[in-house]
């Protein structure tokens, strides 16, 4: 990786670009993986580069509903190895989820980097996907094969940084989806039954700390939690976040401030 300063006032934004050139470097990342990257760091820019407060509800339903789910599966894709690849495995632990590589551009030399960046951090967990024999209906090619004793057998799916046909086939599905989106307005944001709209880089380590508080919770406040959540209002919500914010932004002025020009 390009070693960039600390100092530097965009550190961490650098830092994830860089973590996604070398997932494709490594041959996780697909070369549309760095324009979707791009995209959403757009979006994150909109709502502060910050967990925001419809998010946080998001991830609680979501925790509850994997919590009470009987075979839930994460979905992994490249850039959620290039990214989040530790916090893929702890969380499928504390979610007590199954691990799937699912690609939109599949190709065997992926699927085994992919599966070799997340054995660095569990030598013996398994990763499902690796042979898949079965086919999402409706989706040709490569991007619809998934693993039967994965995604094809669950009830409850999380896919971060989705392709929206593949969300909306997995609802069609009877599957319970859940995705991580920086984009509100993108297919998968609007097809999911939970959208979390943050960066996947906070979303999981935030997911994992809740997922470890609300593991003892009764069933019934489980299932409390998920009934009483609406996608919908949750989007909405989001979207009159950014609104608000930038009006915010217009009425307080962008341009650089006075004292610091010459």
């Amino acid at each position: 990786m390009v070693k960039i300063p600390k100092s530097h006032p965009r550190y961490w934004s650098l830092y994830y670009r860089e973590k996604i050139i070398e997932g494709m470097e490594k041959g996780m990342t697909a070369k549309a993986g760095l324009i979707a990257h791009g995209r959403g760091e757009a979006f994150d820019y909109l709502i502060g580069e910050r967990t925001i407060k419809p998010a946080e509800e998001a991830m609680k339903a979501a925790v509850a509903k994997f919590l009470l789910a009987e075979c839930p599966v994460i979905s992994v894709n490249g850039n959620v190895a290039a990214l989040v690849p530790k916090e893929t495995i702890e969380l499928a632990k504390a979610l007590n989820a199954k691990v799937e590589i699912n690609l939109f551009y599949r190709t065997e030399e992926r699927v085994r980097a992919i599966a070799e960046e997340l054995r660095k951090y569990d030598p013996n967990i398994e990763i499902l996907g690796i042979n898949p024999t079965k086919r999402i209906p409706g989706l040709e090619h490569e991007r619809g094969k998934v693993d039967e004793d994965g995604i094809w057998r669950a009830d409850v799916v999380l896919v971060p940084l989705e392709d929206g046909d593949r969300t909306e086939a997995l609802v069609k599905m009877g599957k319970f989806v859940v995705t991580v989106d920086l984009n509100p307005l993108s297919r998968s944001a609007r097809m999911a039954d939970i959208t979390i709209v943050d960066n996947i880089v906070r979303a999981y380590p935030k997911i994992i700390e809740l997922a470890k508080e609300m593991r003892n919770l009764p069933v019934e406040e489980l299932r409390r939690i998920v009934e009483s959540y609406d996608n919908e209002k949750i989007l909405s919500d989001v979207l009159l976040h950014m609104r608000d914010r930038l009006t915010k932004l217009a009425e307080e002025g962008v341009w650089r401030k006075k004292e610091l020009k010459a």
